[in-house]
């Protein structure tokens, strides 16, 4: 080699160490602003010494590395080990934390491929699954990576829209209650004088305390607190104090008599309300990473109308898989509205799609009922049976939901109107909706609401079928649903009959309200052959449909109170059994009928 190649070859070598050593000293400065930005996600923290080691080592071949679990994960799958298959989505997601498919993927593994894989008759094993792939978004993905991208909330969502709140699983009915139970002892006040209907409930708990030292910063809340750690060892460690608290609330045999008897020595004061809706709202923030103040605010945007006052929003029932699905939609669409210069794609389209399904669904089946069911279960060894009692939820339309979603979709009109095929499909989807929702107004007696939806069906969509009279349709649109019927039609259709019987029966036409019950057992007698083998879409019994039609009837505050108590002075009479079950709506509608009493004696009085 010549001297002079010799020079050339030792200057490069010289040139790359320099630069070699100049790129290592802004290392640090480099990973300084990463970590204040946040972007070091994926550091191999928690996983198994061997893993860690694998991942240090490997270095650039971590691909490899993640390729190789990756296709263990999905051999445990099919074998059925399905704990070392979600051990190892979860090294997966943590070694490659920064892509959403990964997440998204995961997620739906879990919750739709594992959990079908186990029989239907164990659905609390199936529900474990659900479980784990909602909470493998929304406590890994979003609260401990603080990633923030619209996929994972709309997968998110859509595992409680499709998921919990849909009925193709077969035991979709569990999973729908075992969300509600576990979310109902935390939707209502200590003494019960605020609860998941009233907006004020939501705006205390938005307004409680975020912090253990804030709260027994307060002298009385602070007494409360060292009188349940005097009774019961177990609230000794303040980490756990509010878990065992509402533990004890709900079930206080598994503590010291004396800790319930502190209860009960607290009841009725300020510290006991102010404590109960600091653990509330902890509650919702540290398990079901639920911020109470966007709660409140989704409450006010898309809750269901008040009949007394159009322009007042009830809170939503937070019990129902549905608007858990709104929240994180909703979440989901904040983040993605914050990017600069962006273009709307189809990912946050489909989740502008889930959060008005989402309502949609609130209208169709948003009022949730559990009750308690009777059943004749066989003695093991004998002949003899017994009555145990189980739990079912119930889900039935809610007419107030209506113009929620109708003001809420227009909105969403607006947004993609450039975006010609995506308008086109929503459309689609809204003129279906207005046709639903016209024959539902008109079946249940609202005659005026049905022809004002009529009127705005007309309007928005010029098509033949439209040009003729409100009855005429709503006529032929029932003999349509009848060829097409399906689950929530069905069961749409035999309580909106059923509420139109009870209303003919208030008014006494007593003929007419025989024929629509008539007509309702029919329906209910036709699907339940027509599906007699699929369990999943079985409707219930015909008499627990009419027990629901009676009380969304008394409860619709469409029809004024005394219209509502003349059925239930009908009832007394000639049902006295059930009459005796009415007693609670009969002191409502009666407190409803004073206020109406007093608000015209006062505008009276005003001229």
């Amino acid at each position: 080699m010549r001297f002079r190649d010799i020079i050339i070859c030792f200057a490069c070598i010289v040139i790359a160490t320099g630069l070699l050593i100049a790129a290592g000293m802004q290392l640090d400065s480099i990973n300084r602003q990463r970590q204040d930005m946040g972007l070091i996600i994926d550091t191999p923290e928690n996983i198994p010494p061997s893993l860690a080691f694998a991942t240090i080592a490997t270095g650039a071949f971590r691909g490899l590395v993640v390729d190789v679990l990756w296709m263990r994960a999905d051999k445990l799958k099919d074998e059925g080990q399905f704990f070392d298959a979600r051990q190892l989505a979860e090294w997966i997601t943590i070694l490659q934390p920064r892509f959403p498919s990964v997440w998204e993927f995961h997620a739906w593994n879990m919750a739709y491929n594992i959990s079908v894989a186990i029989p239907a008759n164990q659905p609390d094993q199936r529900w474990r699954w659900v479980r784990n792939g909602y909470e493998l978004l929304r406590d890994e993905a979003i609260d401990k990576y603080k990633l923030k991208n619209i996929t994972i909330y709309r997968e998110l969502a859509r595992i409680f829209q499709h998921k919990v709140g849909g009925v193709s699983d077969d035991a979709h009915k569990y999973y729908k209650l075992q969300l509600a139970m576990s979310m109902e002892p935390l939707l209502s006040s200590e003494d019960n004088q605020l609860g998941p209907q009233d907006n004020k409930y939501f705006e205390a708990l938005a307004a409680a305390p975020l912090g253990w030292q804030e709260i027994v910063a307060d002298p009385n809340v602070a007494s409360l607190v060292k009188a349940l750690k005097s009774a019961d060892n177990t609230f000794s460690d303040d980490n756990q104090f509010v878990s065992n608290y509402l533990s004890l609330r709900q079930n206080s045999s598994r503590f010291d008599a004396e800790a319930g008897n502190t209860i009960d020595e607290f009841r009725g004061t300020d510290a006991l309300r102010k404590f109960d809706l600091f653990a509330k709202a902890h509650q919702l923030r540290k398990i079901w990473k639920l911020d109470p103040v966007m709660m409140s605010e989704l409450n006010k945007t898309y809750g269901p109308i008040d009949f007394t006052d159009p322009n007042v929003h009830l809170p939503l029932d937070w019990r129902h898989p549905d608007s858990h699905a709104i929240y994180w939609g909703v979440k989901g669409l904040q983040i993605a509205a914050r990017e600069q210069s962006r273009e709307i794609d189809i990912t946050e389209t489909n989740t502008d799609r889930i959060v008005h399904h989402s309502l949609q669904n609130l209208f169709r089946n948003g009022k949730l009922i559990i009750r308690d069911m009777q059943f004749q279960v066989p003695v093991e060894g004998s002949q003899e049976t017994e009555t145990q009692i189980f739990k079912e939820v119930f889900l039935r339309p809610d007419l107030r939901m209506f113009d929620t979603y109708n003001n809420s979709f227009l909105s969403m009109l607006e947004k993609y109107k450039v975006e010609d095929s995506t308008r086109q499909s929503l459309q689609n989807g809204h003129r279906n909706m207005l046709k639903n929702a016209v024959l539902s107004f008109y079946q249940t007696g609202h005659r005026q609401k049905a022809q004002q939806i009529y009127n705005q069906l007309k309007k928005l969509y010029d098509l033949p079928e439209f040009k003729v009279s409100l009855v005429e349709f709503a006529r032929s649109r029932f003999v349509e649903e009848l060829e097409t019927i399906g689950l929530n039609d069905a069961k749409e259709q035999v309580v909106l009959l059923l509420r139109e019987s009870f209303f003919l029966y208030a008014i006494r036409d007593d003929e007419a309200s025989v024929g629509r019950e008539k007509l309702a057992q029919e329906i209910h007698t036709y699907y339940q052959k027509k599906y007699l083998d699929e369990n999943r879409i079985d409707l219930p019994a015909f008499k627990a449909l009419q027990y629901l039609a009676l009380r969304d009837f008394l409860d619709d505050w469409q029809f004024v109170p005394n219209l509502r108590l003349s059925l239930l002075a009908r009832i007394e009479i000639e049902r006295p059994g059930l009459a005796e079950k009415l007693k609670p709506w009969k002191e409502d509608l009666q407190r409803q009928k004073e206020q109406i009493k007093q608000q015209e004696q006062e505008l009276i009085k005003s001229f």
